[in-house]
């Protein structure tokens, strides 16, 4: 992926238009979906596609609705719910291995796939907050401004809660394979399990 090519800024610019739809699928067949739906929306709406290919890990019985965010992973009976991930894109494959890991261990974490950033579903970022002590947000987007900053934006008037955003951090793209620069600006499973580790 070379430095021009890049847009790490795109969700904050489209998120801020009036009445604007911004859609960001985590995988091929949820995009297949997106686009769809986009296409009969009669709303004025993005849709943020990856280049590179990624993992497929739902499929096409997996429900998809514009404005609707859905928890993809839940940690097994008996665990109690320690820190949610909201991820969204193809990074929310990542917040999933990481989910894994931390079960593995005997820790309850939880993602929450946010395929719509605008409009946020409102009511289910608010019940996933209040039933976890600590939020991580997950993005492949300058920390700055991105979906983690609209979910901290309801949750701050909503439901206040201790949140740490996973992100680019006020940097540029550089030239480099999608897995390097993944890894380079700490949006990997590693940087993930990280963040939740500050948090518990």
């Amino acid at each position: 992926d070379g430095a021009t090519h890049q847009q790490l800024e795109d969700i904050a610019l489209m998120r801020v238009q009036p009445n604007m739809t911004v859609v960001i699928p985590c995988d091929a067949v949820e995009a297949r979906k997106a686009t769809m739906a986009i296409a009969f929306n009669n709303e004025p709406s993005y849709i943020r596609l990856g280049r590179e290919k990624s993992q497929v890990f739902t499929t096409p019985e997996t429900p998809f609705e514009i404005g609707r965010a859905q928890t993809f992973f839940k940690p097994k009976d008996g665990l109690e719910w320690k820190v949610g991930i909201i991820a969204t894109g193809a990074l929310t494959y990542q917040s999933i291995m990481a989910a894994k890991q931390f079960e593995n261990e005997g820790v309850g974490v939880s993602v929450m796939h946010l395929a719509t950033v605008k409009p946020l579903d409102k009511e289910a970022i608010i019940a996933f907050a209040k039933s976890h002590k600590a939020i991580v947000t997950v993005e492949e987007h300058q920390a700055a401004v991105g979906m983690g900053s609209a979910v901290a934006e309801l949750l701050s008037q909503e439901h206040p809660i201790k949140m740490k955003i996973v992100g680019v951090q006020d940097k540029f793209g550089q030239s480099g394979t999608p897995d390097e620069l993944i890894k380079h600006y700490g949006l990997d499973t590693n940087s993930i399990k990280i963040a939740v580790k500050e948090l518990l």
